[in-house]
């Protein structure tokens, strides 16, 4: 792996982990085994840092994403789809989940560290609008905006209050409150 990907992974894994005051040049170097000074030849500012990471980090998730998944077969199967999200997000991709919302947090002030960040939840979001819509909802626009939120309350709930809250009940009680009966 190149010295600025290990420094990248470095400080994903610090803001998941230590916060955001954890993010030094220093400490970089540091977690990624980096002589001293390799990640400020990368990034000369704590800002360029921060700015670098949340753009890595977006586009890292933007590949993972690939193509759009198919659209679900049926209810059960789009149901199975967001609950297994939820569940990767908070369990095998947590330390990168909790660096997503220190950097979704530190956004609210920086339109530069915001930005990048977005484009992966407009590309999910758009796909749970197609697939609602692909269901029979008759407002698809609407059932995007309550399960992206119910999905992003779950996934901070999990993280921060109780890692083994349920998921199938709720996004399945969302799910089908926006379909025709």
């Amino acid at each position: 792996m190149a010295i600025r990907e290990r420094a990248l992974e470095a400080a994903v894994e610090l803001l998941g982990t230590q916060g955001l005051r954890a993010l030094t040049h220093a400490r970089v170097d540091e977690a990624a085994g980096l002589p001293k000074g390799s990640t400020s030849n990368y990034f000369r500012t704590r800002s360029a840092l921060l700015t670098g990471v949340v753009e890595w980090l977006a586009e890292q998730d933007l590949a993972e994403l690939g193509a759009p998944p198919g659209l679900p077969a049926d209810v059960d199967a789009f149901v199975a789809m967001l609950v297994h999200a939820v569940e990767d997000l908070t369990s095998a991709s947590r330390t990168r989940t909790i660096a997503r919302y220190v950097l979704f947090l530190e956004g609210t002030h920086d339109a530069d560290v915001r930005q990048p960040l977005l484009a992966g939840r407009v590309f999910f979001r758009t796909f749970v609008e197609n697939a609602m819509a692909a269901l029979g909802a008759p407002d698809p626009v609407n059932a995007a905006t309550a399960l992206t939120a119910v999905g992003e309350g779950l996934t901070i709930h999990r993280i921060a209050v109780d890692p083994d809250a349920e998921l199938f009940a709720p996004i399945d009680a969302v799910v089908r409150a926006f379909l025709p009966e």
